[in-house]
Formats: structure tokens, C-alpha cells, sequence
């Protein structure tokens, strides 16, 4: 097998697992409404986050060292820490289906802050499916009741910016040498529960009485979709392009809107079903770098060069 196949199969796998994380997430919405307490979605936040950071950290024993203690401290207040709160008061001001199509904004921002950050040349293509990715989802999940409210439409894209720095972030200084993915992950989840904690109990008090259902859909929010579904989030955000990345977020809007069809009895008409065509279009598209993209392979230095006709090796 060529060289070539070998790394695109490699790329393939990793953005397999990574797509992982945001399908987990999809479940969130129908786990949240059917089987955990109403009125608490922050608690529900909160035991997705500070469980998994601190089974993470028990199991790896790796603390952060140097600068990394405050690198992960804003990289888990960023990506999780804030953007809970943010995600879940646009839940409760918006229609599910305009604060959906808010988060599905994020890779736009990573698109535009990789330009800054990462010092990416801007690229139209990306840009440009990432706004296809937008539409599809609005498509799929707006409905003609869809209402707006200011506070709520804030922040959302205040909850979408912040992951996406979160994310862009993340790229930027990468994981720290012998830290694995566990540990990293471990580090953000903590810092962002730890930073959750107060929020939660000031905004909604006393956590509720949890039942043996309530029990099962905290543990897969904490279990799935905190500790592997983040792990593996984070791990791709470090060993793939940060925008390919931040497009697989569309996943999560398309598998909560399934699930509502499977579990939830809902129905997805022609429009909705165009919609969901163009974003998957546009999360395959989001994978690819055109030619015109691509950097150049770096020229061979002048004394490697071996002229035509002389020998390779010692005669």
C-alpha cells in the first residue's frame, strides 16, 4: 500500500472518531427531554462536565504543569464552561430550531479566527460550505414558528463564538509532550465543571431528585457524551485541520433532528430533507482541501539532488 493511502486511510479514521463526538451530542436534547428532570438543564451540564474531568484525572493522575495550568483552565471554561450556560439560556429563549441553527454558525467563526490565530490564508471554499452548512441545518430544523428573542439570538452566538475560540485555541497550542488525550480532555472538563459548579447553584438551586432513568441519561451525558465524546473532540482538534473539525459540529442538529423522527414520531418533509442533503454536502466538503489550497511540497535542497546517471550508493 502507497504512502499516499496509508495517510488518507489514517485521516479517514481520525475524522471518524472525531465526527463520534457530535453524534453523541445529537442525543442530547431527547436524553435531556425524556428521561432527565425538567427545569434543570445547567445540573444536566454540569454532570456531563465535572464526573467525567474527575474520573479523567483520577485514572491518569497527569496534572497540568507551567503554563498549562491556565491554558487549560481557559480552554475549559471556554469550550465548556461558558458555552453551557449560553447554549442551554438560547435554548430556553429560542425555538430549538433557531438556537440549532445559531451553534451551526460555529464553523464560520473558526473559519474567520483561523485567519487571525492560526494565521491560515483565508480560504473561500471552506467559507463558503460552511455557510451551505448553516442553511442546510436552518432547512432542517427551523419551523414557520420559529420566533426570535434578542437575549436569546445573543447568546447563542456568544455561546458559538466562545467554543469556537475554545476550539481554535486548542489547535494553536496543541497538547502538551507525554500529555495523552485522556489527561487533556480530563484537564478541560474539570476546569469547565469546576467553573459550572457556582453557575448552576446560583441559577437553579438544589440539584433535583434523580430516578433510576434520570440516573441512565446522566450517566450517558457524563460517560459518552462528556468523557469519550471530549477525548476524542479534543484529540482530532489536534491532529486534523481545525476547520474540518469545527464543520463536523453540523452533526449534532442532523442526528437530534433524526432522533426526533425515529424516537419522537416527528416528520422531516421535502424541504427539510434538502436541507438535510446540503449540509451533509457541505460537512463532506468541509473534509476536503482543493488543489489551489494545498501548500506546495517544500523544494529538495541542492546538494540531496543526485544527477542523472551517477550511482546512488558507494560502488
Amino acid at each position: 500500500m502507497s504512502t499516499s493511502k496509508t495517510a488518507s486511510g489514517g485521516v479517514l479514521a481520525r475524522t471518524a472518531l472525531t465526527a463520534f463526538a457530535p453524534v453523541v451530542w445529537g442525543t442530547t436534547y431527547v436524553v435531556t427531554t425524556e428521561l432527565l428532570p425538567a427545569g434543570h438543564p445547567m445540573f444536566a451540564g454540569l454532570m456531563r462536565a465535572l464526573p467525567a474531568g474527575l474520573v479523567a484525572l483520577a485514572v491518569t493522575r497527569t496534572l497540568p504543569r507551567g503554563a498549562w495550568w491556565w491554558k487549560a483552565a481557559a480552554l475549559g471554561v471556554l469550550n465548556i464552561g461558558v458555552f453551557f450556560p449560553l447554549l442551554f439560556l438560547s435554548a430556553e429563549r429560542l425555538p430549538g430550531g433557531v438556537a440549532a441553527t445559531l451553534g451551526a454558525a460555529q464553523p464560520l467563526v473558526v473559519a474567520l479566527l483561523a485567519v487571525g490565530i492560526l494565521r491560515e490564508r483565508p480560504s473561500l471554499w471552506r467559507f463558503a460550505w460552511g455557510l451551505a452548512g448553516v442553511a442546510g441545518v436552518g432547512l432542517v430544523v427551523l419551523g414557520p414558528r420559529a420566533a426570535f428573542d434578542a437575549a436569546g439570538i445573543a447568546a447563542g452566538l456568544v455561546g458559538a463564538v466562545s467554543m469556537a475560540l475554545g476550539v481554535t485555541l486548542t489547535k494553536r497550542w496543541g497538547r502538551p509532550e507525554g500529555v495523552g488525550p485522556v489527561a487533556f480532555g480530563g484537564w478541560q472538563l474539570a476546569a469547565g465543571g469546576l467553573f459550572l459548579l457556582p453557575v448552576t447553584l446560583v441559577a437553579e438551586g438544589p440539584p433535583p431528585a434523580i430516578d433510576g432513568p434520570a440516573a441512565l441519561g446522566y450517566l450517558w451525558l457524563g460517560l459518552v457524551g462528556g468523557l469519550l465524546a471530549y477525548v476524542l473532540w479534543f484529540r482530532g482538534i489536534t491532529s486534523l485541520p481545525v476547520t474540518s473539525v469545527a464543520v463536523l459540529g453540523l452533526l449534532s442538529p442532523m442526528v437530534a433532528a433524526l432522533l426526533g423522527v425515529v424516537i419522537l414520531g416527528q416528520t422531516l418533509g421535502p424541504v427539510q430533507l434538502a436541507g438535510f442533503a446540503l449540509a451533509l454536502a457541505a460537512i463532506v466538503a468541509g473534509q476536503l482541501t482543493p488543489a489551489a489550497l494545498r501548500k506546495p511540497p517544500a523544494p529538495t535542497p541542492p546538494e540531496s539532488r543526485i544527477p542523472v546517471g551517477t550511482a546512488s550508493g558507494p560502488a
